[in-house]
């Protein structure tokens, strides 16, 4: 394995001098000896081609998805929807694939166009004029909408809804240690969030609102007492949506948000082990100067010809590092494609039909579920695509019931929502038919029995 090592013995040692240590077993010291490997690696003798293959393809095997042999009913951020051949088609061309990072507009006209309609379609999803060209997932969307938001206010308390993403959540305290946020979690009642009175000479007004539409409960916020909360205050209104409920439901620009994020996976990207996903934002104009990442902009050649480039970048890469916004430097440029070729095969009436084919099922798999005996509500807020019940049992020992019934069945609630055992998150979208639906409520009656 020596030869695969690039330093020299002169520079580990000058290295070890440095930081003033007497050898590399020093230099591991911080890693636990439970992590250590206290032996040689395992490594057969070389083999042929095909023999590697055929033991990578096994290794494969192990890694697919759960969606590729259960009917799947979970959700939670994640979405089984309809990919069509189109999309996977278009999207899977070399173009796009092995297209390099477009700082060089003269050769890169395509793909910042494409960029450029994403961005368009983004907006106008968001009922919003303002679209980058995408974030890292839905949860770094609403990291930098709340640093948005902080620098726009002036202020560094964020409200944040209990109905947002958990993960979300998470990602936002890792943030908020290092940039000084004080998150404030506000809590539900009957699944949607109850907003305290405050104004602005409250002792602590918060300088951001954040809030699901719908929330992770898949119940459907009304959003205009959030938005009171901010006129009150002069607090930023974020809204983390479900873009497909766009479909059916007034946007956050109609509510007044100030910022849109979300996760476009469901426009084409198919279900991972946790990604690459699409972060959606968007944002009102007064706030393009502060928005994060990449922004296409449309204009002309000196031939007078349209001509597409990145524009009004606040990022730390382009300007001086204490007056940027942000430090992310990229986006999702293939997602965001996929995603803009999904919305236009789709295109309005599309999406209008895939959100009331999704609320459909989910009225049907709702009232199947409701039937069974001491099967219940969690809430009984209105719902569009997800929704939540109570179990008699605990919801893990289901998930594994139903598994081996053939069903990804959903996610488990934790102690967060409730008791922490018996609620369970189901998801129904437009891909799942009548039979499938009625096939997974026998099993779960079985489940629970």
């Amino acid at each position: 394995m020596g030869n695969y090592i690039p330093h020299t013995d002169d520079e580990v040692a000058a290295m070890l001098a440095f930081l003033g240590l007497s050898s590399l077993d020093e230099l591991f010291d911080a890693v636990p000896e439970a992590l250590k490997l206290q032996r040689a690696l395992e490594l057969a003798d070389g083999v042929g081609e095909p023999d590697v293959l055929a033991h990578m393809e096994a290794f494969g095997e192990q890694n697919r998805s759960r969606t590729d042999r259960l009917v799947c009913f979970a959700g939670g951020g994640a979405y089984d929807h309809e990919i069509p051949a189109v999309t996977r088609a278009l999207a899977g061309r070399s173009e796009f694939v092995t297209s390099y990072t477009p700082y060089q507009p003269e050769v890169a006209q395509g793909v910042l166009q494409a960029i450029f309609e994403y961005q368009t379609m983004v907006a106008r999803l968001a009922g919003l004029p303002v679209a980058n060209a995408s974030l890292y997932d839905g949860g770094s969307a609403a990291v930098e909408a709340v640093n948005l938001g902080a620098a726009a206010s002036g202020r560094h308390t964020v409200w944040v809804s209990a109905g947002i993403h958990p993960h979300w959540r998470q990602m936002l305290a890792t943030f908020a240690a290092g940039t000084g946020h004080r998150l404030q979690t506000i809590p539900l009642a009957g699944g949607v969030t109850a907003w305290p009175d405050v104004d602005a000479e409250s002792g602590d007004p918060p300088g951001v609102v954040l809030v699901g539409y719908p929330n992770y409960l898949g119940c459907i916020e009304d959003l205009g007492p959030a938005r009171d909360v901010c006129d009150r205050t002069g607090a930023l209104l974020v809204v983390g949506t479900d873009p497909v409920a766009a479909g059916l439901l007034k946007s956050a620009g109609e509510w007044g948000a100030d910022v849109m994020v979300g996760e476009g996976q469901v426009f084409g990207t198919a279900l991972g082990f946790g990604g690459p996903y699409l972060g959606l934002f968007a944002c009102a104009a007064s706030h393009v100067r502060r928005l994060p990442g990449r922004l296409v902009g449309e204009t002309v050649d000196v031939d007078d010809r349209r001509a597409y480039v990145t524009t009004l970048r606040a990022r730390e890469q382009d300007i001086r590092r204490e007056k940027a916004t942000s430090n992310v430097c990229t986006n999702q440029t293939l997602m965001a494609v996929t995603a803009a070729i999904q919305l236009g095969w789709l295109g309005t009436s599309g999406l209008v039909e895939v959100a009331r084919r999704c609320a459909q099922a989910t009225r049907y798999t709702r009232d199947a579920l409701l039937s069974l005996d001491r099967v219940v509500p969690f809430v009984d807020a209105p719902v569009l695509r997800e929704f939540a019940v109570r179990l008699p049992v605990p919801a893990e020992t289901v998930i594994d019931r139903m598994a081996d019934a053939g069903f990804l069945a959903g996610i488990a609630l934790d102690g967060e929502f409730d008791d922490g055992e018996h609620g369970l998150l189901i998801a129904v979208t437009e891909r799942r038919t009548r039979d499938e639906i009625d096939a997974y409520a026998t099993a779960l009656a079985k489940a629970v029995a």
